[in-house]
């Protein structure tokens, strides 16, 4: 233990990991300092801190990247040392150092440690002199594009390009033959080169049914020990979704070779605090230990920490402030058991139907069950922005087997109740429930193989609109005696529903103390018992109600407009106008005003939530006018180019 802890630590970070983090400061008895930019001067995590300082505007740059503002908050409230969280500066070895020089303790790793992982042909050399087995590829710094050629050729395709510099899954593209390399390298290149500044490439070899398991590591500068492995396989866009502790499948030897090899990669570069060791393994035949090989490492806390703490019952978070305050590693490696099995889901504002689009909104209800742990920034009332990351939470269940986490992982994922913003939570809960992912037959590809069945709603059913229709009709509560009648005769309505621009009718008859829906062809018998109203054996779900939005909970949310006697739906522009669809920077206009363009081809591309989406003629036609300036930030539904029909452009 060390002689003293901090009294004070500043958090540089936002949303759900400032929160985790300041919550582990408190439970030591440590005053927290939040930093925000002044989109985030209301958000949770300047709520739950001792102090808060504003570093600067809504975007990353003007605020959250800013090394000197950051610096300066930490001098001028007396924190003693700064925690980064995971993103923005916690991977950023400048930020140490401008740290250092002020004489704050970063709660992290060496800046040399991180260096040496940054690059990611550097790490895997530094990685095979360390005996950690590495994917077959080329590492070197000749990027001319015969040479990168030629290598791919000698490592035999597939192979993956990847930039050296990389993360998230930017700057990543496949090949699978020679005819395709050429145009894949200059893509990646270039959206390496404008994500992370570095175009340089390196190539490796595909792996074939590829599964994503990763070691936690943990180390006090001289030796590291490992709290087990992760399962991230289940990802879209090499970006992950759910993750599980431990491994499903693994064996002892397995796991014993991919642990001693993590913790070697660890104390190769004298790794202090919370590290990850990522390998990808070959699941053609089950997890081997001649199987996997190292991909990289994250020098930071992982946002999946959850699952490791759930079945090792051990706060990564707290280690790593003791660790950085001078004290030793809190346990040996035989004292650290592995108790049951974790999941977690991470529930974005995303709409998967429009291909994961990211959202924003009001969250004009949100509220999670009892039974899962809950890692969020956000509460009810809250707005996504269109700034950041648009997680609203994670969500980890633990149990004593792998089935009873996952079912209890969907049983509460069903009853989260959040209205205001489309979400991905339908998809999550249908991740949950695939056989696929129940039998833990998982690759990297499955979501991408199974997406159209991941994310189809079914239809909505003759029930829920009928719930609707109650709600529309403000007989969601109880019936009053005699409620409902006129001339002793029952009393109908008749209630017009849009659904995902589909219109249903439902006609409501009140009789006493009982609702008859007719609906579809069906007849359904409705009676009030137990506080509830009930249709047969099936409970009126929860819901919320915003003027003429009404969202059924009890699954996934679905939205449901109420259409008022003599409203007539919105006309379609007809391909004319192309629109914003979600707010952001318009990054790069890709044609002028009076170019022929053809049906699909890419005309805009707009930035937001840290993604760049590519906006595309609809049809053939010419450009008539350009809406917005390229650089300017744009509002949802906000229009961009105007196009005419091809002979009238010529007229």
């Amino acid at each position: 233990m060390a002689e003293r802890l901090f009294a004070k630590i500043l958090v540089a970070n936002r949303g759900e990991i400032a929160c985790r983090v300041i919550a582990s400061a408190r439970r030591l008895g440590i005053a927290s300092v939040a930093v925000h930019s002044e989109a985030d001067a209301g958000a949770l995590h300047v709520r739950l801190a001792d102090e808060a300082v504003c570093i600067g505007g809504a975007a990353p740059a003007d605020s959250y990247l800013r090394i000197d503002r950051i610096v300066e908050a930490a001098q001028a409230t007396g924190a003693e040392a700064v925690h980064p969280g995971y993103g923005f500066l916690s991977e950023n070895p400048a930020f140490v150092e401008a740290l250092e020089a002020a004489g704050i303790t970063f709660i992290g790793p060496s800046a040399e440690a991180i260096r040496a992982m940054g690059l990611k042909g550097a790490a895997k050399a530094l990685m095979e002199e360390a005996g950690v087995p590495v994917v077959p590829g080329y590492h070197g710094t000749n990027q001319e594009p015969e040479h990168l050629a030629a290598e791919a050729r000698r490592i035999g395709y597939p192979v993956l390009l990847k930039a050296v510099a990389g993360g998230g899954g930017k700057g990543m593209r496949r090949v699978d033959g020679p005819e395709g390399f050429a145009q894949a390298l200059a893509s990646a290149r270039a959206e390496a080169s404008a994500a992370f500044g570095n175009p340089d490439m390196l190539v490796e070899k595909y792996i074939r049914d590829p599964r994503h398991v990763e070691v936690q590591i943990f180390g006090d500068g001289r030796r590291a020990l490992h709290l087990y492995e992760r399962d991230c396989s289940l990802q879209r866009r090499h970006q992950k979704v759910i993750e599980e502790a431990p491994a499903p499948g693994i064996s002892p030897e397995t796991r014993a070779a991919m642990t001693e090899a993590a913790v070697r990669a660890a104390e190769a570069i004298g790794y202090r605090g919370a590290g990850t060791v990522e390998f990808i393994a070959d699941g053609s035949d089950g997890l081997r230990p001649d199987g996997f090989w190292f991909m990289e490492m994250n020098t930071r806390l992982q946002v999946e920490h959850p699952v490791t703490e759930a079945v090792t019952g051990i706060d990564l978070v707290e280690w790593q402030i003791l660790v950085a305050a001078g004290a030793g590693l809190p346990l040996e490696q035989e004292q650290i058991r592995l108790e049951g099995h974790a999941v977690e889901a991470r529930l974005y504002a995303e709409d998967p139907a429009a291909g994961f689009l990211p959202a924003t909104g009001r969250l004009a209800r949100l509220a999670f069950p009892e039974g899962l742990r809950v890692d969020t920034g956000v509460r009810e009332g809250d707005e996504i922005s269109p700034h950041y990351d648009p997680m609203i939470a994670k969500l980890i269940a633990h149990g004593p087997s792998r089935e009873a986490a996952f079912q209890r992982l969907h049983a509460g994922l069903r009853k989260v109740e959040l209205a205001g913003t489309v979400t991905n939570l339908g998809f999550l809960q249908a991740l949950c429930s695939d056989p696929q992912v129940r039998a833990a037959a998982l690759d990297t590809g499955l979501i991408e193989r199974r997406a159209e069945a991941l994310c189809h709603l079914p239809a909505l059913s003759p029930a829920a609109r009928t719930w609707a229709a109650m709600v529309a009709l403000d007989l969601s509560g109880p019936p009053a005696p005699r409620q409902g009648f006129t001339l002793w005769a029952p009393l109908c309505h008749l209630v017009r529903l849009a659904v995902e621009g589909e219109e249903h009718e439902v006609r409501l008859c009140l009789g006493d103390g009982r609702l008859e829906a007719h609906v579809g062809g069906e007849v359904i018998v409705l009676d009030w018992r137990a506080g509830a109203w009930w249709a047969g054996a099936k409970r009126a779900p929860a819901w919320h109600r915003e003027g003429d939005q009404v969202t059924l909970f009890g699954g996934a949310p679905r939205r449901i407009e109420i259409l008022r006697p003599g409203a007539e739906a919105a006309e379609a522009q007809g391909g004319d106008v192309i629109l914003a669809p979600m707010p952001g920077l318009l990054r790069a206009l890709r044609a002028n005003a009076g170019d022929r363009v053809a049906a699909g081809q890419p005309l805009a591309i707009l930035e937001a939530m840290k993604m760049e989406h590519a906006l595309s003629a609809p049809r053939d036609g010419v450009i008539a006018e350009i809406l917005q300036p390229e650089g300017a930030q744009v509002d949802a539904g906000a229009a961009l180019i105007r196009l005419t029909p091809e002979e009238e452009g010529q007229s």
